[in-house]
């Protein structure tokens, strides 16, 4: 019975060796570029925009909400927490077929565990 649980936790062990653990408070530092520019785009393209964010810091960097600006804009959140040294990328679309100005420039809001919780990345386009 012993050798049983001994083998059952060193199984439990390997399992979860290669995950981050986050502990509640713990902050971080990262590096993303906060602007992407698509340039000139045609009217009803949609525009991919993606941001590279690293984790500089020594603690598991942990998104915990991407908030666009608008219903035009739509971004993913990475579901697990990006260990320190490793980087993700956010991926953002905005849709331009109902934009009327001749340029736009939308947001996404990170929300994280580092110094401020907050970054706003723009994304910018011209229209034609």
């Amino acid at each position: 019975m012993k050798a049983l649980f001994i083998t059952v936790l060193l199984a439990f062990c390997v399992a979860c060796g290669g995950r981050s653990t986050v502990k509640v408070g713990e902050m971080t530092t990262m590096k993303v570029n906060e602007v992407f520019d698509a340039g000139t785009v045609v009217k009803g393209e949609v525009v991919k925009a993606s941001f590279v964010v690293k984790n500089t810091g020594d603690a598991p960097l942990v998104i915990s909400e991407v908030r666009p600006s608008c219903s035009c804009t739509v971004a993913d959140k990475p579901t697990e927490p990006i260990a320190p040294g490793m980087s993700t990328t956010i991926v953002a679309k905005v849709e331009t077929a109902n934009v009327s100005a001749k340029s736009i420039t939308k947001s996404v809001t990170l929300v994280t565990n580092t110094e401020g919780s907050t970054k706003v990345l723009l994304i910018k386009a011209k229209i034609k």
